[in-house]
């Protein structure tokens, strides 16, 4: 399956691809009633109010890239700070993988035979519901986790306060 649109519920995250040889680029939108810090490796980070949009580039080839929400952040002037859930080193501009509880979207791009894959991981536990869903291409199956499932979660990977009722998101790539 090729990554032409996707969608992810809290996020709006969109790859469109002009050539299978140029690089994607990933649209990613909040939807919360409230301030997110949407991270990427690779690609940083950015605070985004509700309808707030952060676009990033994916090159073809991009192998393990993670996109998560953060939640609970403060930061200075200087971009460092600290988040509730899934800080990454304590910078707002993100240089590694989150830090657990969070809930994760990964992709790679233009793998085995040219093609893309994506998914939605809780390896590093559960912050926030996720959908990331194709909206256009040959694509048509998405993958949710839209339950609040912190009751579920290991103590160690739960955050207080933090479940299905905080977080909205939607986010679509478009390549």
């Amino acid at each position: 399956m090729n990554l032409k649109t996707l969608s992810l519920f809290a996020f709006s995250l969109v790859a469109r691809y002009f050539t299978v040889a140029n690089a994607a680029t990933i649209n990613i939108r909040s939807n919360c009633p409230f301030t997110v810090w949407a991270a990427a490796v690779p690609g940083g980070g950015m605070q985004l109010d509700s309808g707030g949009v952060w676009d990033i580039t994916a090159n073809p080839g991009t192998t393990g890239t993670r996109v998560w929400a953060r939640t609970n952040c403060q930061f200075d002037g200087a971009g460092r700070g600290s988040c509730q859930t899934g800080d990454c080193g304590g910078l707002l501009e993100c240089q590694a993988y989150g830090a657990p509880p969070n809930t994760l979207a990964e992709y790679a791009l233009n793998q085995f035979n040219n093609l893309d894959f994506f998914d939605i991981s809780l390896v590093d536990g559960f912050n926030v519901p996720m959908d990331f869903s194709p909206t256009s291409g040959g694509c048509t199956r998405g993958i949710t986790c839209k339950a609040d499932i912190i009751g579920q979660c290991p103590d160690p990977l739960k955050a207080p306060g933090v479940g299905a009722e905080l977080v909205n998101f939607h986010w679509e790539a478009k390549g």
